[in-house]
């Protein structure tokens, strides 16, 4: 190997870059293939009626309900969708205000302002998750819910964050987005909210392409899902259209997952514990050939045996530093990125400067108070997450992979740091 960075001309430490970062789709078989094939054959991709219907979408709702530990599970078309009909279903709208932590993906926030709530955000801790002593700090008279994100893998603190929520008496909404299959505390995160989301887009632990799940112990929130989710309708209970207006009843969406999707929803879900075991392992035999590096520090996992290990998430010392890192790592051939680019959820210009689709700035015209959000207003967010680099970890890497990431991380550490 040269000790000559290869940004600086050197030889890089691999060839080609590591397996690209989708976890689910790394894993696709046969047993995807096959059970594809089974709807198709049967012309029935429509999840409540066709010409020969195999239920797909129903069988993955029973066993995620199965495996998360909800008594409730509802397919839908995407993680967005699941935050969205989760927000209705809880009755959540105009006039509401809904916690977002600092350090989470656009849709996070971009979904509270569809079900036409306000976003407001709470700083993040060194886990990069929801700080659940900064929650009180974000509430008011209008503020009904806390959405709670475990970010790449790592679990949150939900038995802090539900204290809390219940001293200020607001729903816990988790966005399980991109860590199906990490566990708190031996539960798994999605189990512990009022209702809660999950996504299966591409980049996602287990994917579908697009999709997501609700899920929910309560069965009043679940009958609400399944409505706003179906056009206001819940077939299980009433066939096609309800005639009782004395129902729970109103007008709703289309969100349903077709039987496709719910097909390769259920043997991806096989794979779960596979594939976060084996991320686990080669993030951890990573992790600790590197820990003795100065001048390289990880955010606090806060569970090691629940973390569903999908990222490396280093934390270097300045903006300099870190930009040199990435840079120089990348050009090893060893996929390191910045999550968000570095920005919180807020400063993303959508959000800044609310720009919405609606006439008059709706639903940031609500209150009597005029809603800002500045660049300082999460402190701890504004300052660590530009210094971030990771990498993400996929059930696709061999050995010689996490070896070649070892290498490329001390080689670059040498001249950098």
């Amino acid at each position: 190997m040269s000790e000559k960075l290869a940004i600086n001309g050197g030889k890089p430490v691999r060839d080609k870059l590591l397996p690209p970062a989708y976890p689910g789709a790394s894993v696709y078989g046969e047993e995807e293939k096959k059970a594809v094939i089974e709807v198709l054959d049967r012309k029935s991709p429509y999840r409540y009626y066709g010409y020969d219907v195999a239920n797909k979408v129903k069988s993955f709702e029973t066993m995620f309900s199965e495996k998360i530990g909800s008594k409730y599970s509802l397919g839908v078309t995407s993680g967005t969708a699941s935050i969205i009909v989760a927000l209705k279903a809880a009755g959540i709208g105009p006039g509401d205000k809904v916690i977002v932590p600092a350090c989470t993906f656009l849709a996070s926030a971009g979904a509270v302002v569809m079900a036409g709530a306000v976003p407001v955000f709470a700083d993040v801790d060194d886990s990069m998750n929801i700080d659940p002593n900064k929650i009180g700090d974000c509430v008011d008279e209008y503020t009904k819910a806390v959405l709670p994100v475990p970010i790449l893998g790592n679990p949150c603190e939900m038995d802090k964050i539900m204290d809390v929520a219940k001293k200020y008496n607001l729903l816990v909404i988790e966005d399980v987005a991109q860590s199906c299959g990490s566990k708190y505390k031996g539960r798994y995160s999605g189990s512990f909210g009022d209702i809660n989301c999950f996504s299966l887009q591409i980049n996602k632990i287990i994917t579908t392409g697009d999709g997501g799940v609700v899920t929910t112990n309560n069965e009043k929130l679940y009958e609400r899902a399944v409505r706003y989710h179906d056009q206001g309708m819940f077939r299980e209970k009433e066939g096609f259209l309800s005639s009782n207006a004395e129902d729970d009843i109103f007008i709703g969406q289309n969100y349903r997952m077709s039987e496709v999707s719910g097909a390769i929803a259920l043997e991806q879900l096989k794979k779960l514990d596979d594939i976060t075991g084996y991320m686990r392992k080669i993030k951890y035999s990573i992790k600790n050939e590197i820990k003795d590096i100065d001048g390289i520090n990880f955010r606090r996992i806060i569970d090691e045996e629940g973390d569903a290990s999908s990222t490396l998430f280093m934390m270097l010392p300045d903006l300099e530093t870190a930009d040199k890192f990435r840079k120089a790592l990348n050009a090893e051939n060893v996929n390191c990125g910045c999550l968000y680019g570095g920005r919180p959820v807020y400063m993303i210009p959508q959000i800044l400067y609310q720009k919405t689709v609606d006439r008059c700035g709706f639903p940031f015209n609500q209150f009597k108070e005029k809603i800002v959000y500045t660049e300082d207003m999460c402190p701890y967010a504004n300052k660590h997450m530009p210094l971030n680099a990771m990498i993400s970890i996929s059930p696709a890497f061999t050995d010689k992979d996490a070896e070649d990431v070892v290498t490329a991380i001390r080689k670059v550490a040498k001249y950098i740091l």
